[in-house]
């Protein structure tokens, strides 16, 4: 890898996770961020984030990942966070199907509040989660379901994930990754010399509003 890395421009993506309380948001994000997976929910409070260095064709990029409430009273809080965002991740339980039926909500309430350019182009990125639940016994939602949503609202991405099991986790980050690159908003920050050549996986926790 060339030494000019040290003078690339570094890109800071900012991503919004959205789902409804208890579909795993905070696990995907902890088990793709720090290797980590607890049995114990906490329900996350306003919103927090955290970050992770990766490359991307190439390219150094910082996600800057924001795990949102999922309760109702704190959808006031939505324009503030969604702002400036790059991409905008859905979650819901492939096991609860009211979970599903309120991705429409969510979607529309983004785009709302996000004040998007181009609402239409905007990029979007849907998580079936909790695909390990009993051995896949207790699944309400249908992947042919799943799928046929994100094609009827512009061939959305969609990723069947296990925070648990760390099951695709990795993969349908990097993929909010590309598509939030195409959707950026640059940062010119030259790095200090010495700093690695390689992809960082160091992270750092966030200080927003979240336990």
């Amino acid at each position: 890898m060339d030494i000019s890395i040290s003078h690339r421009k570094r890109t800071l993506l900012k991503v919004i996770v959205l789902g409804d309380s208890g579909v795993g948001k905070t696990s995907l994000m902890n088990q793709y961020v720090y290797k980590k997976f607890t049995q114990q929910y906490k329900a996350t409070i306003g919103a927090d984030f955290v970050t992770k260095e990766l490359l991307v064709d190439d390219k150094l990029v910082t996600l800057q990942i924001w795990d949102t409430a999922g309760q109702e009273r704190f959808h006031s809080l939505g324009a503030a966070f969604y702002r400036g965002a790059d991409c905008c991740v859905l979650v819901y339980d492939v096991n609860i199907h009211k979970t599903f039926d309120t991705l429409s909500n969510w979607h529309a309430d983004f785009l709302k509040q996000a004040d998007t350019e181009n609402p239409d182009a905007f990029p979007f990125v849907l998580l079936g989660n909790k695909i390990d639940v009993d051995g896949g016994n207790s699944r309400r939602v249908t992947e042919k379901k799943a799928r046929d949503w994100c094609a009827s609202r512009g061939n959305i991405p969609y990723f069947e994930t296990s925070a648990k099991e760390s099951y695709n986790v990795d993969d349908a980050f990097l993929c909010v990754a590309k598509v939030a690159s195409e959707n950026e908003h640059e940062l010119d920050i030259s790095y200090f010399r010495g700093i690695s050549e390689a992809p960082s996986e160091a992270v750092e926790q966030g200080s927003g509003c979240a336990c």
